[in-house]
């Protein structure tokens, strides 16, 4: 018997066998790391059942380690149990136990677990280990909770979707979840394709794409694009960010104008930098395009999909705010650049940012995938906005750090140039009502919140 246990438990809105179920499906894993630990999937060999492996990467501080799993018992829809081969633990057991109940399915991860020379250790050092248990699987279940309801409402039947930018921040998050739900997912890459995996190679800067003796797709999700924030605006860079828009969307669309049977929606991600900085103004989907270079990007990037419109693909231009994950983006950055504390705010701070969290991101992506509705521009934001300073405060009081004097815009335009001016300085508030009038639940509508889950502070 190992020397620690710890129990966590929580009641489901499906049965036990559903709930089980969505273990078994790929991508679980993945759907239940929290977000702000520093943890990848290396490699797996099979899934649930015994002799399955998976290795995981983590990190102690800035020190990387590795972890091999074993799952070793399986009884479907009641159990299964995975130990820890190779890893920080003297041993570790995970059982994860599954029951229909009165009030629904009741899942109980049970972990016994022993630390290397724990008989010298002082107790602190377990109710260490407790406590982030306690962080971890209060994040795990209700992740998943909230996935089961959004499943339940929006993948009611499996569908074969296609998509790109699947490595990126948000395709990496997106994909877990589409699995979860029981849809087949493939994705287009650059480089030499693994077909075990679903992969179809694509160059758009060659115009190569060939989808012909593939199965038919019902979905085609579009969320490459060259990183507008990575590095500076020189002359190369922004026709990098056009040409990456214009010319891969422009091939997906006339790509699937042209297939025999053509997928029933066009998902292409655009951005709320279409309106420009509009400053406390609150734009709608019916608004005209900004006058800044970003907003001619998605104004570019939104009128290449046309050969899908017209071909009669149901086309949704997702009008994406700043998507907030610890994993990449804005998020990142601002915890990376401010180990002693945050900034007051850029220039005055008085500049709103349409924000939006991770999971509700990919959520609302579901969403859009299956509500019929929805088409042509759809604002994916959170339904309150903040400006810069406050979400720069909540940051410091949530990971209670110190709040520095703001940093002058003069200095951020001198650093940045024009990206600091459209970027850091400028800002854009939208409105979520046609999303919200769609049907789409958020699970985090309000700043604090949604930062506190993804920080594992909830």
């Amino acid at each position: 018997m190992a020397e620690g246990q710890f129990r966590f438990a929580s009641h489901f809105p499906c049965t036990a066998r559903e709930l089980y179920d969505w273990h078994c499906r790929p991508g679980a894993l993945e759907r239940l790391l929290p977000p702000w630990e520093n943890t990848r999937v290396i490699r797996r060999n099979g899934s649930i059942d015994p002799g399955s492996k998976v290795e995981l990467r983590l990190h102690a501080g800035p020190f990387p380690y590795h972890w091999h799993a074993l799952h070793i018992d399986n009884e479907p829809g009641v159990m299964f149990r995975d130990i820890q081969e190779h890893g920080p633990f003297a041993a570790w057991s995970h059982t994860h136990r599954f029951a229909d109940t009165s009030q629904g399915a009741l899942l109980s991860d049970e972990i016994e677990y022993a630390l290397p020379l724990q008989s010298l250790l002082p107790a602190s050092v377990d109710r260490k280990v407790q406590r982030t248990l306690e962080r971890i699987f209060r994040y795990r279940h209700a992740t998943l909770h909230d996935d089961i309801l959004l499943h339940q409402r929006c993948s009611v039947r499996p569908l074969r979707i296609l998509i790109t930018g699947a490595s990126g921040v948000l395709g990496s998050a997106l994909r877990p979840l589409l699995t979860t739900g029981g849809h087949e997912v493939w994705a287009l890459v650059r480089r030499p394709p693994k077909r075990a995996r679903n992969e179809i190679f694509w160059n758009p800067e060659q115009g190569q794409l060939n989808l012909a003796g593939l199965p038919p797709f019902d979905g085609v999700i579009h969320l490459a694009g060259d990183n507008i924030g990575a590095g500076p605006w020189t002359k190369a860079k922004k026709q990098r960010v056009i040409d990456s828009r214009v010319q891969g969307t422009g091939l997906i669309a006339r790509t699937i104008a042209a297939l025999p049977v053509r997928p029933k929606v066009l998902l292409s991600a655009s951005a709320v930098g279409f309106y420009g900085n509009c400053l406390d103004c609150c734009m709608r989907e019916e608004d005209r395009a900004g006058s800044d270079f970003i907003s001619d990007v998605c104004s570019l990037w939104e009128q290449s999909a046309r050969p899908a419109e017209d071909a009669g693909i149901r086309t949704v231009f997702m009008r994406i705010g700043v998507v907030l994950s610890p994993r990449g983006g804005a998020l990142q950055r601002l915890l990376r650049t401010s180990p002693i504390g945050f900034s007051r705010g850029f220039g005055t701070g008085e500049q709103y940012i349409s924000w939006i969290g991770i999971n509700d991101m990919v959520g609302a992506v579901l969403h859009a995938l299956h509500c019929d509705r929805l088409e042509g521009p759809v604002n994916i934001a959170a339904p309150q906005p903040v400006t810069n300073a406050e979400l720069m405060q909540t940051l410091a009081q949530i990971l209670q750090r110190p709040l520095l004097p703001a940093i002058p815009a003069g200095l951020l335009t001198t650093l940045y140039g024009q990206m600091a001016s459209e970027v850091l300085l400028g800002g854009c508030r939208v409105t979520t009502e046609k999303l919200e009038q769609s049907g789409y639940l958020f699970r985090q509508p309000a700043l604090e919140p949604a930062l506190r889950q993804l920080l594992g502070q909830a």
